[in-house]
């Protein structure tokens, strides 16, 4: 079977494309610019055309799929209908990927690629797709062959009822995406639930206010009595976190910060209707983190760069709580955020604790907001988060001497000591790395 995904350059798309690939399936794939994601799935003999355009569809393709950005003007779904090759969504893809597989599908509004990547590296027998690239295999897909398949599934459209979770574990239930939901709580919640009730195991965080309240059979992580964190430290530079989970012992993980031990025990509990304790405990120290989450890019002796994909409040408090631990221990001073902010629908939804969220003992940088296909919506930065005295630049520049701030390609400053942090889930990751 021959299969196009157009949008494969995306996170999510490439996943799924990788794993069919490796199940015998003649894979193509298509996207509007190159990027590094797109080199590497050439490499792996992923056929991919750049641009999109009606000629990369050809009459041999049985299936496209396409991901949640395309429009119904995209030139290769028009040219799919017109040659009658039958096309579908990402979220409509998952069945064919997942259908009879032993699905352990974790979701959540924050965490749930952190949790997904640990317990890829506890079951380090499974298939894995998550949507972020694990460092411990360097890809977001890694394949066994086995039954089992360790899978992020997205609850921004939906489509993680269409997972087939034999386990279903949730981090944590906060309103995201609402627009999806026509911002109906009781649609959202509803949704929720009806992905727990068709797993057979389930995993959730019961202090999360919506997710306690359910009367399903479920285990139930109560962080703040089941989690003792022990001590934050640095090994070879890198943050580990050193915690107890109940009567189980003492677990060790990579990362700083309660967050990273919640999505841990989460993982954790659910890997033990797998393999015992003591393996358990031996494989989480495999992980290493992911890509765009606590991302140490560049550690010099006087520049310390982190890439961070938090962009959400909640998410960049947690963050910055781990942040500021990791300087204490480096003995850092200078503290720089640079923030991305994403989605003007994001920003005025949560505008209240984007003002709060950044705290007042480091120095905030704004960038253009990244829109991500939305209309733009005049918001008044400079007055709002007047209190930080904020830098507002274009675009930083990557260069040997640190990260220089750019406005109308006129420097504004040079950061080139310190600690600095970039939040947000557009390009800014590329700029951190001096890629773009």
């Amino acid at each position: 079977m021959k299969i196009h995904f157009t949008g494969i350059g995306g996170i999510g798309l490439s996943g799924l494309a990788r794993f069919l690939h490796q199940e015998g399936y003649d894979i193509s794939g298509s996207d509007m610019v190159h990027s590094p994601l797109v080199q590497k799935l050439k490499e792996e003999g992923i056929e991919v055309f750049v641009p999109q355009k009606r000629e990369n569809i050809t009459q041999d393709i049985d299936l496209l799929i396409y991901s949640a950005a395309v429009k119904s003007t995209n030139p290769e779904l028009q040219a799919a209908n017109a040659l009658g090759i039958k096309a579908i969504p990402r979220r409509e893809a998952l069945p064919i990927v997942l259908g009879g597989k032993r699905v352990y599908a974790v979701a959540g509004a924050h965490g749930k690629s952190t949790t997904s990547a640990i317990l890829a590296s506890i079951l380090k027998d499974a298939n894995a797709i998550i949507g972020a690239e694990s460092k411990e295999f360097g890809s977001n897909m890694r394949y066994s062959g086995s039954e089992t398949v360790v899978f992020e599934a997205d609850e921004s459209d939906a489509s993680f009822l269409n997972s087939n979770p034999y386990c279903a574990i949730v981090t944590n239930a906060e309103p995201e995406h609402m627009e999806f939901y026509n911002h109906d709580l009781e649609l959202f919640y509803d949704t929720y639930k009806e992905f727990l009730k068709r797993a057979k195991v389930r995993v959730i965080n019961a202090e999360d206010d919506f997710l306690g309240s359910l009367d399903l059979e479920a285990i139930r992580l109560y962080p703040s009595r089941d989690i003792r964190i022990i001590e934050h430290f640095l090994k070879d530079e890198e943050p580990h976190i050193r915690f107890e989970l109940r009567d189980f012992g003492e677990f060790e993980v990579w990362g700083f910060g309660e967050h990273i031990a919640l999505d841990a025990s989460l993982a954790i509990l659910a890997a033990m209707r797998e393999i015992g304790l003591d393996e358990i405990k031996e494989n989480i120290k495999n992980y290493r983190g992911i890509k765009k989450r606590f991302d140490i890019v560049q550690k010099s002796e006087n520049l310390v760069i982190i890439d961070d994909y938090a962009h959400h409040p909640t998410e960049i408090e947690a963050t910055l709580a781990s942040l500021f631990e990791y300087a204490r221990l480096k003995g850092i001073k200078k503290i720089t955020i640079i923030w991305q902010p994403h989605k003007y629908s994001r920003v005025l939804e949560n505008l209240d604790r984007f003002v709060e969220c950044f705290g007042v003992d480091a120095k905030l940088v704004i960038l253009p907001v990244w829109a991500a296909g939305e209309d733009p919506v005049q918001i008044d930065f400079a007055s709002l988060f007047g209190k930080y005295d904020p830098i507002f630049a274009d675009r930083i520049k990557k260069d040997t001497k640190g990260l220089r701030l750019l406005k109308q390609d006129r420097e504004l400053a040079t950061i080139d000591d310190g600690l600095v942090v970039g939040f947000g889930a557009g390009d800014i990751t590329y700029q951190l790395r001096g890629l773009k």
